[in-house]
């Protein structure tokens, strides 16, 4: 864990955010805070947690010029095993590090839990089981479709 984690990650845990990803770019001079939390995030969440960052970093003595808290969006990034079961009947996008047999990398279908370090997706009518050690990155598809009552 970073210093910067470990200063985040208890802050904004204890106003009951998640943190998805912490990004760090510019040398280390912008900072980019993704949180999220049950019944999604919105624009007063994202600003409260900012200003207690501010405050918070300040007096832990980590330099920056920017910071920007926000939503992970509706194409949420799957980074923790937690992830991965807490979104179980939604849509992923994963892509593996290395290709299966057949030279395959990305696989797009729902995802059915985890068990035993592998996430379970069925892509196609056969559920797969892909390590988390192999991903590369894994995202929710977003459901744009309009709600039934609105066509």
């Amino acid at each position: 864990m970073t210093a910067l984690q470990s200063v985040v990650e208890p802050t904004l845990g204890g106003m009951g955010f998640e943190v998805v990803d912490i990004q760090v770019s510019n040398h280390g001079r912008m900072l980019r805070i993704f949180i999220d939390r049950p019944g999604g995030v919105t624009v007063d969440h994202c600003a409260e947690a900012s200003r207690q960052l501010s405050r918070v970093l300040e007096v832990e003595g980590i330099d920056y010029d920017r910071l920007e808290v926000s939503s992970p969006g509706l194409d949420r990034p799957l980074r923790k095993p937690a992830d991965f079961a807490r979104f179980a009947g939604q849509r992923v996008d994963v892509r593996m590090r290395a290709p299966d047999a057949g030279g395959r990398r990305r696989f797009i279908g729902l995802l059915r839990g985890i068990e035993g370090g592998a996430a379970t997706v069925e892509v196609e009518g056969k559920a797969l089981a892909l390590e988390l050690e192999g991903i590369e990155r894994a995202r929710l598809v977003p459901d744009l479709r309009q709600p039934k009552g609105m066509r």
